[in-house]
């Protein structure tokens, strides 16, 4: 994992927030943000992404560790002079206020001038899309629309860090769909580095630069979406980020060269370099494979299993196969296909895959 870069814009450093509990909510986290990047951090609920976002914001104080931004740690600056814009997922619109007031609030505080104050706001409206909205009232707008004036009274004070804290959670699924492509939008016209709290892994992997997985407290792997997806450094960004289906394994070596094999029966060769360090002959490991790698043919002396099930799910049909020791694995295959003519409930079939869809870890 690339974790440090000399020209970082934030440098995250052995950042732990403990509440006192079994283990530290955050632990020890370390990673670093460019300038005008778009980091999620991805995780389920417990594993101390909003705690980090709040550490951030200056809402709570680390237990120990660093903030760094442009060189300066900010941790013991209190959150009204860390230059910060935060969205949250309720919105915290004013209702009494117009749309233009509910922008403008951040300026007012500031002390800003009632000329540039108009020119900001109808600069933010103009980049969130809400021209000709600023005499309405929250409860006259849309979800999505309330959610871009949050954006817009985040943005008008010009941050150097936008922080989003879960802000499409409210919304339903048809407008988080069109929302997500909205905020990532706005973040590139504007440019603002930006952190992003999730636990939608769709989100993470359609609106982000990268992505830093927590769980647990602590970070599992940062990396693009698809470095994350395609190349999981752990069982569990593996099977957190998408589906992965597990097949335990067995190593030996023919003549030198890698082998798996499960309860007897031989899997796809291994690549040498995708073994865990260290893994000798007999070694008990667990092959990862997505359901899309997943390739179905008739039996043929390989890895075979039964077909219990196919549903039809639109663009995919979704195929559950049970292997010989009842374990279950789950296949996409293409409507239409001659493999998905072969998976017909209670037929037998084999199972294969390319060693470079297969991610291998210690079982």
């Amino acid at each position: 994992m690339n974790l440090s870069s000399p020209t970082a814009h934030i440098r995250i450093d052995q950042l732990t927030f403990d509440y006192g509990g079994e283990r530290p909510a955050v632990d020890s986290l370390s990673f670093d943000i460019a300038k005008g990047e778009f980091i999620g951090l991805l995780g389920p609920s417990g594993c101390g992404k909003s705690t980090t976002l709040r550490m951030f914001a200056g809402l709570l104080a680390p237990t120990s560790g660093q903030i760094i931004i442009g060189g300066q740690d900010i941790v013991s600056r209190p959150p009204w002079e860390r230059n910060l814009g935060l969205v949250f997922q309720s919105y915290a619109l004013f209702p009494h206020m117009t749309v233009a007031q509910n922008v403008a609030f951040g300026l007012r505080l500031r002390k800003t001038g009632k000329d540039e104050t108009a020119s900001r706001v109808a600069d933010a409206l103009r980049a969130v899309r809400l021209e000709g909205f600023g005499n309405r009232r929250p409860a006259e707008l849309s979800g999505g629309q309330q959610q871009r004036v949050a954006i817009a009274r985040a943005i008008v004070i010009e941050p150097e860090i936008l922080l989003l804290d879960e802000p499409l959670s409210n919304l339903d699924a048809r407008l988080r769909d069109e929302m997500r492509f909205e905020i990532r939008d706005i973040q590139t016209r504007t440019g603002i580095t930006t952190l992003f709290v999730t636990h939608d892994q769709q989100e993470a992997l359609t609106m982000c630069d990268r992505i830093a997985v927590m769980n647990g407290g602590k970070l599992e792997q940062i990396g693009t979406p698809v470095e994350v997806y395609d190349q999981a450094a752990t069982p569990f960004v593996a099977n957190f980020i998408g589906r992965a289906n597990s097949v335990p394994a067995t190593l030996t070596h023919v003549a030198g060269t890698p082998q798996l094999s499960h309860h007897g029966r031989p899997l796809p060769a291994p690549r040498a370099e995708d073994l865990p360090h260290g893994s000798l002959d007999g070694a008990r490991l667990s092959a990862l494979i997505r359901p899309h790698a997943i390739r179905l043919s008739k039996p043929d002396g390989g890895l075979t299993a039964r077909v219990v099930r196919n549903v039809f799910v639109g663009s995919l049909i979704e195929v559950e196969l049970q292997l010989g020791d009842n374990q279950t694995l789950v296949a996409e295959l293409r409507p239409g296909s001659d493999e998905a003519q072969l998976a017909q409930p209670g037929a037998e079939v084999a199972l294969s895959w390319r060693p470079t869809d297969m991610r291998i870890f210690a079982a």
